[in-house]
């Protein structure tokens, strides 16, 4: 079945007893027991609920996997998982990542005796020559935050079989509906669900499947422990979110090409990362490996002077934090999202005070070229 098809129906089979249409939510913490030692399948909602299962056995589906789990946030998601190693514990990780994941691992997780190395992860030898003995795992992000290199998921995951270490893909710019990489080898794929999944800006949550079924029972174990579970109601809207997930990708993904080319042509930015322009580097590989490019952009423009006209200025395209909603919105990561990333570091990788980080909603494209347009006169 087309994944498309799957995502308008997820849920749908949910409630047979009245035949809704809609996953009913279920706003309970808890839940009255049959019988002395006997339970219902659910019986406290921070272990299961109906909602989030629905969620969850969906977005196991969709990716491909055995089991799905959902959290508070993508960085509950991430946390959660990392519980599956232990102090001594070593993992090679894309360099251009996030900053929150970042952050989290250097200022948090570091001080409990987990160490983590930051390599080009688009560069399968810079990887096989970061991995030590005490190598565990290799975190990497489909497509990088925020300057958009492409992993090869599939080269990655045979590395990390030889090694014997686990393959965990962020895959969040990309969703399912794009690209699978539990089909190319991955252990375990995760998302902000806020993002794609979700698509409205309007709730917060965190996904993770998992390829096979040992390894789903330790992920299970460590998220009913931590017990930082997506609630019943964020389930819900995430779910109404990705039913329309394949409509808003694929309106935001013309946009996108669109915006990208038009951004190429102006004399006032520098530099286009888009991995569906020919003159991507990855782009032959993301061709290869996923059903799309994307909808994110990341572009250099000549003088750091022109960033906060272009940020301020724009009427329909927001200044705010976060991704992959409905609307478009702008963001400058050196000073937002990846401001926890040392300044040097932000330099050597290429998140500068000339970088800006465009996420393309389902507007109108030619409103949106207008929008930039009309931004871009206004830098003095």
């Amino acid at each position: 079945m087309n994944i498309a098809t799957q995502a308008a129906q997820i849920g749908l089979e949910w409630d047979t007893r009245t035949g809704a249409v809609t996953v009913p939510i279920y706003q309970t913490a808890t839940f009255r027991h049959p019988g002395l030692g006997q339970s219902t399948g659910y019986d406290y909602s921070r272990s299961a609920n109906p909602t989030r299962q629905a969620l969850e056995d969906g977005m196991a589906r969709l990716d491909g996997g055995v089991r799905g789990f959902a959290y508070s946030t993508g960085m509950a998601a991430i946390t959660s998982l990392l519980f599956l190693f232990k102090s001594g514990d070593h993992l090679v990780v894309t360099e251009d990542l996030y900053g929150g994941t970042y952050r989290l691992f250097e200022q948090c997780l570091s001080r409990y005796g987990l160490t983590f190395t930051y390599v080009d992860s688009s560069d399968i030898e810079e990887v096989r020559k970061a991995i030590r003995p005490e190598t565990r795992a290799l975190f990497v992000e489909s497509l990088t935050n925020p300057l958009l290199k492409v992993a090869d998921i599939a080269a990655l995951s045979a590395l990390s079989k030889e090694r014997g270490l686990l393959h965990i893909v962020d895959n969040t710019f990309l969703t399912p509906y794009l690209l699978r990489p539990l089909d190319l080898g991955a252990d375990i794929t995760l998302y902000s669900g806020t993002k794609y999944l979700s698509g409205h800006n309007d709730t917060l949550s965190g996904l993770v499947v998992v390829k096979e079924p040992a390894l789903a029972d330790k992920v299970y174990f460590h998220q009913n422990s931590i017990g930082a579970v997506l609630g019943p109601q964020d389930s819900w809207l995430t779910i109404r979110g990705i039913k329309t997930l394949s409509v808003r990708l694929d309106r935001q993904q013309e946009n996108a090409q669109k915006i990208a080319r038009w951004l190429t042509n102006h004399p006032l930015v520098k530099k286009v990362y888009y991995p569906g322009l020919e003159d991507h580097p990855g782009h032959e590989l993301l061709k290869r490996q996923a059903r799309g490019f994307g909808a994110m952009i990341a572009f250099e423009v000549t003088d750091p002077a022109l960033v906060e006209p272009l940020l301020l200025k724009s009427s329909l395209i927001s200044f705010a934090e976060s991704l992959g909603g409905v609307e478009s919105l702008i963001t400058f990561p050196a000073v937002q999202t990846h401001a926890d990333i040392e300044p040097e570091k932000r330099q050597r990788l290429g998140i500068t005070d000339s970088l800006l980080r465009l996420s393309v909603g389902i507007e109108n494209v030619d409103d949106l070229i207008a929008d930039l347009a009309q931004a871009f006169s206004q830098e003095n």
